[in-house]
């Protein structure tokens, strides 16, 4: 048994990976600096990793060169790179967008006649074709709405919260089925679905709010009924997509005898902090219900753009820490922005693990996408979460079993170095974790 141990750095915002073989030797019965995997316990399987393809994404795309765009796409979607296969797009705009657009604006058209694709067209379906092509196959599509028409909302506009009126629930669910319809009628292979892009924000943006209560009736009185009409029972719900610190209360207040089976899990984001315990409860008040990180980003309103490190080490601390509370799919948000975390029709700017300069002309890499990569080049769909221990909180850790070898990755976002024993079946592997890095390894026969 062996371990190929890879381990990245940014020393001067410059990456640097390395790269050693290791061999276990017996287990001498240590009991100092230890790191225990243990393949046998078991927890969940790894439905895979992808990132949201906006309105503004699409746009930077097409303002790339073409060997720009291969590059991108082919370190996401490539299967020799970060081997995304999902991704999740809005249901008409969002703050990512150019400005505010919808696909059916008359109250009068009952019948969705006028709908029109037009503007998913322009540039959200060049990205996705591109990267199904780079992928191989049909990437599996999450939509999520951020806002009804204005014209169904009490405050007859996109942004600032609002609710939905009653007299629309049922035009609204249908309206979202017709989505869904157009995406798979083009050959798109839509699989998820959320009810609401964070429902309890009042947002300058598109955004509207439901209750807990509100959004259980919007689900079993009309979302359910109108995706068995259209023939969508395959779609998987998820609810809240919205912070973690109320997530099990959402999912203790709507899920029941009569709404669990329309339930598929609960999507959740990470801006209100880590949380990670949420997730344990959910999971052991719903053992059955899927954990979904769908969407992530560093936020420049709150978080230093130039803070190059301490952005990437957020997203493995935070990714570490909900795999290691049963999350089974990560959906990071944008896939590309510009050099400003734009375009967004609001200004909320923020990061992304690839930037476009747009007077250079230059694509730049960041470190979140080094970080990334360590997750989800090496932990494979269908591989399943092993157990975990380690002797010092100076490291992070979390396991998985693949087909035929253990995968671990560690982030140690100290300053010094830390001496490791990867200890597993009885033997050790003697390792030092470099300081701020984070670092996979592959053990293998």
């Amino acid at each position: 048994m062996n371990l190929n141990y890879i381990s990245t750095t940014y020393k001067d915002n410059k990456k640097e990976i390395t790269e050693q073989k290791i061999d276990f030797v017996p287990d001498d019965e240590r009991e100092n600096e230890l790191i225990n995997l243990y393949p046998h316990v078991k927890y969940q399987t790894m439905e895979g990793f992808g990132g949201a393809i906006t309105d503004s994404a699409g746009y930077v795309y097409s303002l790339m060169d073409e060997a720009q765009k291969t590059a991108m796409v082919k370190q996401y979607f490539g299967r020799n790179n970060m081997r995304y296969n999902l991704v999740r797009i809005p249901i008409d705009s969002c703050d990512f967008s150019l400005e505010h657009y919808e696909a059916c604006s008359n109250e009068d058209d009952d019948t969705f006649a006028e709908f029109s694709f037009e503007r998913v067209e322009r540039y959200i379906l060049p990205l996705l074709d591109a990267a199904e092509a780079e992928y191989g196959e049909k990437l599996e599509i999450m939509l999520s709405p951020w806002s009804p028409p204005a014209y169904m909302k009490t405050n007859e506009e996109r942004n600032n919260g609002g609710k939905l009126k009653p007299e629309y629930w049922k035009k609204w669910a249908d309206y979202i089925c017709r989505y869904i319809e157009e995406y798979r009628n083009r050959g798109y292979y839509v699989t998820k679905l959320t009810l609401q892009n964070e429902p309890k924000a009042v947002q300058t943006w598109d955004s509207c709010v439901y209750t807990a209560k509100e959004e259980k009736e919007f689900l079993r009185d009309y979302v359910w009924p109108s995706l068995q009409a259209h023939h969508l029972e395959n779609i998987e719900i998820y609810l809240w997509d919205h912070n973690k610190e109320r997530a099990l209360e959402w999912a203790e207040e709507i899920i029941d005898e009569e709404t669990d089976k329309m339930v598929a899990g609960i999507a959740f984001h990470w801006y209100s902090g880590d949380h990670f315990e949420a997730l344990r409860m959910i999971k052991e008040r719903f053992p059955e219900k899927k954990l979904l990180l769908s969407e992530a980003c560093i936020e420049y309103s709150k978080f230093e753009a130039d803070d190059y490190l301490k952005n990437a080490q957020k997203y493995a601390h935070d990714m570490i820490g909900n795999l290691n509370e049963g999350m089974s799919t990560f959906l990071d948000w944008n896939l590309i922005l510009d050099e400003v975390g734009g375009p967004n029709h609001v200004k909320n700017f923020c990061d992304a693990p690839f930037l476009f300069h747009t007077e250079k002309k230059n694509l730049m890499e960041t470190n979140i996408l080094g970080y990334l990569w360590h997750f989800t080049h090496f932990i494979e769909v269908g591989s399943v979460r092993i157990g975990v221990s380690r002797y010092t909180d100076k490291l992070e850790v979390t396991g998985f079993c693949n087909k035929d070898h253990i995968v671990f990755v560690m982030l140690n976002r100290t300053g010094e170095e830390v001496p490791v024993y990867v200890r597993i079946d009885g033997k050790c592997a003697k390792l030092t974790v470099q300081p701020l890095s984070i670092s996979t390894g592959i053990i293998s026969e």
